[in-house]
């Protein structure tokens, strides 16, 4: 067995229908790049450019989004050495073990699926005399693809938030009736990883931040934006002098999320002794400021060179077709799709 095979392999997938925003990066794209640097991980990163299909249909959005977050990703120090970092649509062989699964997976499966659940309980609130009206087989079919991106490298572990683990058990249940039919250990069976520390940042409004609510911050937006941005972050009405809760606090979040633990517990009091919510908004921003700095000039410059973008990520491609071409031409055989000779 050979030293990669034998590490913890992890894979991420990162949807490509936005700009990244203070919220992934804290709840999503920190921690998975200290773990791009873990010498006894491999770790999966991929654009998942086919999933975005499903949201999007803007090719114009897809297009942008797919390079900004790769720029992120290199412009906040991902590890591309040690991780394989790839887009989704640059593996053939991931569409191809989409369609095998499909032949295996039971549909009642997929009609439990929470996104298509959800989308048939709004055809109904709306009084819609046809449950699936506007639902796609993209969105029916969602748990097959993301079990494709899971199984075709056989990840032992993937970080979703608890929203996302009926995913994982769906992949599991694909993988196990895949093994049976064709009788041999194709495909380990993957488990979630939830991480209960990873923090859900509030936005602007003080509801999560998403940009399903329009009130994210962008990771890298300007200095003069950052400043109009974080001024918005909604507060109390309570005056300078007067104690306030940083534990109620999104602004305190914000700032928590990025300092040490020194610099978190002196904010907290300076919250006691009253500090003004102008001068909190102020040291908030110049802190982020002084943080984002320099990967915002990385970001800058790695969007102003798509070129090398497009030579990291088909170099990832490389190597993940490397891994997924032999599988597929295992699974083919087990199918009975093997040449003839």
């Amino acid at each position: 067995m050979s030293a990669a095979s034998e590490k913890t392999r992890v894979l991420t997938g990162i949807t490509t229908t936005g700009t990244p925003h203070l919220g992934n990066y804290v709840g999503a794209i920190k921690p998975a790049i200290e773990a791009s640097q873990d010498p006894n991980v491999q770790s999966y990163y991929f654009l998942a450019d086919l999933h975005a299909l499903i949201k999007c249909q803007d090719p114009r959005r897809v297009q942008e989004s797919r390079l900004e977050i790769a720029a992120t990703w290199l412009a906040l120090g991902l590890d591309t050495d040690n991780a394989i970092f790839y887009r989704q649509s640059d593996i053939p062989e991931i569409p191809e073990l989409t369609w095998m699964l499909s032949c295996v997976c039971a549909k009642g499966l997929m009609n439990r699926a929470h996104a298509y659940k959800a989308s048939v309980a709004e055809n109904e609130a709306a009084g819609n005399q046809d449950p699936d009206k506007g639902i796609t087989m993209g969105l029916f079919g969602y748990p097959v693809l993301m079990a494709a991106d899971i199984l075709m490298f056989n990840a032992n572990k993937v970080p979703v938030g608890r929203d996302q683990i009926q995913h994982i058990e769906m992949a599991r249940d694909m993988a196990g009736r895949f093994n049976h039919l064709y009788k041999g250990q194709y495909f380990s069976l993957p488990e979630a990883a939830v991480d209960e520390k990873v923090e859900v940042l509030g936005g602007l409004d003080g509801r999560k931040m998403s940009k399903s609510y329009n009130n994210t911050i962008p990771l890298f937006v300007s200095e003069k934006k950052l400043l109009k941005l974080v001024r918005k972050i909604k507060t109390n009405s309570l005056e300078p002098g007067e104690p306030k809760d940083p534990d109620t606090c999104t602004l305190f979040q914000i700032f928590s999320a990025f300092a040490s633990a020194e610099e978190t517990a002196a904010m907290r009091d300076e919250y006691a002794n009253g500090i003004g919510w102008g001068e909190a908004k102020n040291r908030v921003f110049e802190y982020l400021d002084e943080h984002l700095r320099e990967p915002r000039e990385r970001y800058q410059a790695l969007l102003e060179d798509p070129g090398h973008i497009e030579q990291v990520l088909l170099k990832g491609a490389e190597r993940a077709r490397a891994e997924a071409a032999p599988l597929m031409d295992r699974l083919r055989q087990a199918a009975g799709l093997g040449r003839f000779v």
